[in-house]
């Protein structure tokens, strides 16, 4: 089952590696990792999505909570969040037929087109990763040329908050 393991953490040279090293020394896969400094500077905030059983997660949980660097951790899965993913894709774009389908794409999926040249569109998109993924399905045969993802980025729905 997918994680969204979000904690505070020292904002400090090493951290990130620690966590980092905790996931490979163990074998378990990050699929997705963002680290920001939080409105205090002495604190960042990683999200990591991973997969796992409930028991591997449980495991996870214990060892990051272990590690001096971290200050407080939730599971975001546990109840409900919100969480976004922005992507930057650059399109081949050089037919008007192409152009046409790739704006009216970008349209349907609340999307802007950043950047336009001669032969290309870059656009940004915002969402969960399942519409990210369904937008690069969508676009069939348009020549995708390159693209860029940010990984999850997640926040707990009402009362429920990862603060000190």
């Amino acid at each position: 089952m997918r994680h969204i393991i979000s904690l505070l953490m020292e904002n400090e040279a090493g951290a990130l590696s620690r966590v980092a090293g905790l996931f490979s020394a163990r074998g378990y896969n990050i699929q997705s990792l963002t680290v920001a400094p939080t409105e205090d500077p002495s604190l960042s905030r990683m999200t990591i999505v991973t997969t796992g059983s409930d028991a591997v997660i449980e495991q996870i949980t214990k060892q990051l909570n272990k590690l001096v660097d971290v200050v407080k951790l939730i599971d975001l899965s546990e109840g409900p969040h919100i969480e976004r993913e922005l992507m930057l894709v650059k399109l081949r774009a050089e037919a008007v037929e192409e152009r046409e389908e790739i704006k009216r794409l970008v349209d349907i999926f609340r999307g802007r087109v950043l950047d336009v040249s001669a032969g290309s569109y870059t656009a940004e998109l915002t969402g969960d990763s399942a519409k990210l993924d369904s937008f690069l399905a969508a676009l069939g045969p348009v020549g995708v040329l390159e693209v860029v993802r940010t990984g999850v980025s997640g926040i707990a729905r009402g009362e429920r908050a990862l603060h000190l």
